[in-house]
C-alpha cells in the first residue's frame, strides 16, 4: 500500500505514544480488518461489504480507496452517516462526508 501512496495520518490515532505505537494501531481499525478478512475468505472479484456503526475515519477511507484500486474489487462500506462506494481508487461521497 506504501508504494501505491498510502501514507497514514497519526492525527486519527489518539493514544498518547511514539509515532511507530501510533501508526501500529491505526492497522488495527475494525475496517481494514474486516477487508482483510473478506480477502483471504472470498474469491476474487466478489465485493467486498462492510458495516459500522460509527463514523470511518480520514485514514481508512484514503486506505481504502488505495485498497480498492491494488486489488481490484468493490468495497461498499455503510458508516453511521452514509454508504461509500469504493471503486478503482475512487469513494463516492467525493472525499466529501
Amino acid at each position: 500500500m506504501k508504494d501505491a501512496g498510502y501514507k497514514t495520518d497519526l492525527t486519527f490515532s489518539l493514544c498518547d505514544v511514539e509515532d511507530e505505537e501510533k501508526e501500529n494501531a491505526l492497522y488495527e481499525h475494525s475496517e481494514k480488518l474486516a477487508i482483510t478478512f473478506w480477502l483471504i475468505s472470498t474469491p476474487p472479484g466478489t465485493p467486498i461489504r462492510i458495516t459500522k456503526n460509527l463514523r470511518v475515519c480520514d485514514d481508512c477511507h484514503n486506505a481504502t480507496k488505495i485498497i480498492s484500486r491494488i486489488i481490484g474489487r468493490e468495497i461498499i462500506a455503510r458508516d453511521a452517516n452514509q454508504f461509500h462506494h469504493f471503486k478503482d481508487g475512487f469513494c463516492s461521497c467525493g472525499d466529501y462526508w
